[in-house]
């Protein structure tokens, strides 16, 4: 879009705002309930049209050439993004084939898809102006709270309208600098994961029953390895009796919105200081505040920091069952980046302390890998732990019940035994890979 069409979306933005404002005024006056949902949506795209037919009657008294259908068109859905989505952005977020998004400066736009492949893509605003601005809008209005993105402030995160995180940074690199990751796949559960080759029926029947046993998971893998995927399909095995609390940095896992799998689900965000550095939440405040909350379980969207110790600190208080990811390179490495953030906690776990918290809260670590090939990417899960105590030189033990195979291909190491293995075949497991019915499973 030209720098001459972003001023006129910018001046259509503002009547349209206008419009918005009086129409909400005079409901308000008349004693109306507010629009929401659908009704909202479709009151919006009225105004929209309204505003873009008051442009072209201007057009006309003014002599100038009428609007071809694809000008008109454009001009209604740069607006249509504005009111209900992600302005600029949201072109590429329509699009169910991409996966990341990464803007460096408003010309500059890369896309990976869904398949692995990237491209460079028309910009997606007229200027850095309107792409910080952009971001500006989105800041404010999306998560529990606003966050600013200013020259005082340079870096934002937060989640998209469509649950994609976007993380965004100014005034340190040249240009501004966008990343969004995107998220397909908001409502996915196990057998999701089986049509997308992430793992077969074996191992989602065995992290199912981790889940109705209430074991204590951490899902680790790389950057854009599918943990949160996971999580929520993982999530996705929970009743809808129990009391979810999930915390994490900006909003992202949306398992609260999912009112029919979990009617009793509360989300709680992390809360930046503000421009006199107070007022700040983190994430080791709201895991405590949990605790005192009634919940069945803890759900933590990704541990990045000293959060850990009161993360592990909540499962070993009665809060079994819960689920977190982490940033690691293999499964054998979690624990050594547990200990890094521990160590840098207020409590300045030292090793030996935080293995034996981890030996006592964590359960089993699942790692998920990114695989790139001939044929594209799928996400694939490699290994699973089960943590089996500490060993006599003061280390983590697991016992690796899935592996890669010496074709990279993950196994059951059937020589391992499962310790909670009488836990498991009390909710429904079946070592044999034969599912029991309680577990529900129409694999398809």
């Amino acid at each position: 879009m030209s720098d001459l069409d972003y001023r006129l979306v910018k001046g259509l933005q503002a009547e349209l705002g206008r419009l918005r404002q009086g129409d909400i005024a005079r409901r308000r006056a008349a004693g109306l309930p507010a629009l929401v949902g659908a009704d909202a949506h479709q009151h919006g795209r009225a105004l929209v049209q309204r505003v873009v037919e008051g442009h072209e009657s201007r057009r006309a008294e003014a002599g100038a050439e009428a609007m071809s259908w694809e000008e008109r068109q454009d001009l209604v859905e740069a607006l249509e993004a504005r009111l209900f989505g992600a302005g600029s952005l949201q072109q590429l977020l329509d699009d169910d084939n991409v996966e990341n998004i990464d803007i460096n400066g408003c010309q500059r736009v890369f896309v990976e898809y869904a398949d692995g492949t990237t491209a460079k893509v028309r910009p997606v605003a007229g200027s850095n102006e309107e792409l910080i601005e952009t971001v500006q809008t989105l800041a404010a209005h999306e998560g529990l709270s606003a966050r600013a993105f200013d020259v005082a402030n340079v870096r934002v995160n937060l989640r998209l309208p469509d649950g994609s995180r976007l993380y965004a940074v100014q005034s340190v690199t040249k240009e501004p600098v966008i990343s969004i990751r995107r998220h397909r796949h908001r409502r996915v559960r196990l057998k999701d994961l089986i049509g997308l080759d992430t793992l077969d029926e074996e191992l989602a029947d065995f992290l199912a029953a981790l889940v109705r046993a209430r074991k204590n998971v951490m899902v680790a893998g790389g950057t854009s390895a599918g943990k949160t995927t996971l999580l929520r399909a993982l999530a996705a095995e929970i009743g809808p009796e129990e009391r979810l609390l999930t915390v994490e940095r900006s909003l992202e896992l949306g398992l609260d919105e999912d009112t029919d799998a979990h009617p009793n689900a509360i989300a709680f965000e992390e809360r930046l200081a503000n421009a006199e550095d107070a007022g700040a939440v983190t994430m080791a405040h709201l895991l405590r505040d949990t605790l005192r909350m009634n919940p069945s379980r803890v759900i933590v969207g990704e541990v990045l920091g000293d959060e850990v110790v009161s993360m592990l600190n909540a499962m070993t208080q009665g809060n079994d069952g819960s689920l977190s990811t982490i940033h690691a390179n293999s499964s054998a490495d979690v624990v050594h980046k547990i200990a890094t953030y521990a160590i840098q906690a207020p409590e300045r776990l030292p090793w030996e302390a935080t293995v034996r918290l981890v030996a006592s809260a964590l359960d089993f670590i699942v790692f998920i890998r990114r695989v790139r090939g001939d044929q594209g990417q799928r996400r694939v899960i490699e290994s699973i732990r089960e943590v089996a105590g500490i060993t006599e030189d003061g280390n983590l033990a697991t016992n690796e019940l899935w592996g890669p195979d010496p074709a990279g291909q993950p196994r059951r190491n059937h020589t391992v035994q499962v310790r909670c293995h009488d836990d498991l075949l009390a909710v429904g497991w079946r070592p044999d890979g034969e599912p029991d019915a309680r577990l529900d499973r129409t694999w398809a």
